[in-house]
């Protein structure tokens, strides 16, 4: 799925506007990325692993408010379900920070297995 399509899909299951839907967005996989790369971000102090450190710092990195943040963050999980496979989900939620399950639930996964 190419990004513009990625992010109106946010939006909506969000309902934010698309432009904030591209900033959560590109927070959460620049978060997660940096978490699969297991290097630390510049400049910032060390996470706590909590779910509300996490979507703290989507909020940050976006520049949007927490409720934007979590919904956000939320939808952007939710269409990452429907896009990668059941596999790549699986891996992606072992490293999701803890506590964030409302997010992520693989038992939700959209896959057979």
């Amino acid at each position: 799925m190419r990004f513009p399509r990625f992010v109106d899909a946010v939006s909506r299951r969000a309902g934010v506007s698309p432009a904030e839907a591209a900033a959560v967005t590109r927070a959460v996989l620049g978060m997660l990325a940096q978490r699969v790369e297991g290097g630390p971000e510049r400049g910032v102090e060390a996470s706590d692993g909590s779910a509300e450190d996490f979507l703290s710092r989507v909020g940050v990195r976006a520049g949007v408010d927490p409720e934007t943040a979590r919904a956000g963050a939320e939808a952007v999980f939710a269409t990452l379900r429907e896009t990668i496979t059941v596999g790549e989900f699986r891996e992606l939620v072992t490293r999701h920070p803890d506590g964030c399950d409302g997010a992520v639930d693989p038992a939700e996964s959209p896959y057979d297995d």
